[in-house]
């Protein structure tokens, strides 16, 4: 299987989805000659006509942008009385109402609402906390707090805290700030000064100073960080992936080789994710929609390219052998078919 360990020097010129300015990549784009009212009306003859126009849902959402969709919302409420969200959970059922609902949810409240359902009920899925926490940038960390806030009136912070601890709490808490130094300058010197205080907290010492390795892979800035690990590589002779790996363990261990991996590309550890969600045992379809829809205005280009890149296969067609129905129809068209 193909490593981008192996590209380190290539690393420090791709792009990254977690700094400021950076290229959108998404399959979705704004649809030309749009009209909010047309398609409400349409969707209310899909969902109020006898038997329910499965066709009309999925071509309709999944073929404008998330701020269209929400015009959209609008039309459907001032026309109807009632919102769309409603509609769709009163006419659609299982995963295909869910992808649909998450596709007229705005992105940072569908975070929010992702974030809740990882922390809420028995057990708190921690897998789902550091993808949220890791792959996303200040902006849309800010975002995902502040819909927090106005859908729970409290701070997701203070929430977060009552659900996870140790060094594995102090990691997520620090990222959920949203501080990530976001200067595109890379200074050498510092590089080569944390490279040494990693190791020296890690591999050349009996027993790890995690603290370390939590306060340089959370505050420093992407492009700094880049240049951390390729000198990280040269002073130790291992990757710092495969070093976090033999010296950290449990989920403290997982978040910081996510946050490396999303440090070296965001969309090369979202195709992993997904291809592990569909190739493990049984697929979690929470967990394509997440990813599916949170990207599809982001990144799912770049993602779509990674798969095929470190599987040897397309996401669209694993995508089609590994789910059914209206759901497979849905995720299919956001996703589109590779080379489009």
């Amino acid at each position: 299987m193909f490593h981008l360990q192996d590209d380190l020097d290539l690393l420090l010129e791709s792009p990254s989805s977690l700094t400021v300015n950076s290229t959108v990549r998404g399959t979705i784009k704004e649809k030309p000659g749009f009209n909010p009212s047309e398609d409400a009306a349409a969707l209310r003859k899909a969902i109020e006509g006898i038997g329910t126009t499965e066709k009309t849902l999925i071509d309709i959402l999944t073929q404008r942008s998330n701020a269209q969709r929400q015009l959209i919302c609008k039309a459907y409420q001032d026309a109807t009385g009632r919102t769309l969200c409603d509609a769709l959970e009163g006419d659609t059922n299982g995963h295909f109402e869910d992808i649909l609902v998450a596709l007229i949810t705005p992105p940072a409240k569908f975070d929010c609402q992702e974030f809740i359902q990882a922390i809420k009920g028995a057990g708190t899925t921690e897998s789902i906390l550091i993808e949220l926490f890791a792959s996303r940038s200040n902006h849309q960390i800010k975002a995902m707090c502040d819909a927090y806030l106005a859908e729970t009136g409290r701070a997701l912070i203070h929430d977060l805290k009552s659900e996870v601890s140790g060094d594995f709490e102090k990691t997520l808490l620090i990222l959920a700030e949203g501080k990530r130094d976001e200067s595109t300058n890379v200074d050498m010197a510092k590089a080569k000064e944390d490279a040494k205080v990693l190791y020296e907290a890690g591999e050349k010492t009996w027993g790890t100073d995690e603290s370390k390795f939590i306060d340089i892979l959370c505050h420093r800035s992407v492009p700094q960080l880049r240049q951390t690990l390729v000198e990280y590589k040269s002073l130790s002779g291992k990757t710092l992936q495969e070093s976090i790996e033999r010296e950290v363990s449990g989920r403290l261990e997982e978040i910081l080789v996510a946050i490396v991996k999303c440090v070296k590309s965001v969309s090369s550890y979202l195709a992993e994710r997904l291809y592990k969600n569909m190739k493990g045992a049984g697929t979690t379809e929470s967990t394509l929609t997440r990813i599916i829809v949170s990207r599809s205005e982001v990144d799912l280009q770049d993602i779509k390219a990674e798969y095929k890149k470190l599987f040897g296969t397309s996401l669209y067609s694993d995508i089609e052998s590994e789910t059914s129905g209206d759901f497979c129809q849905t995720l299919l068209k956001i996703c589109g078919e590779d080379g489009k």
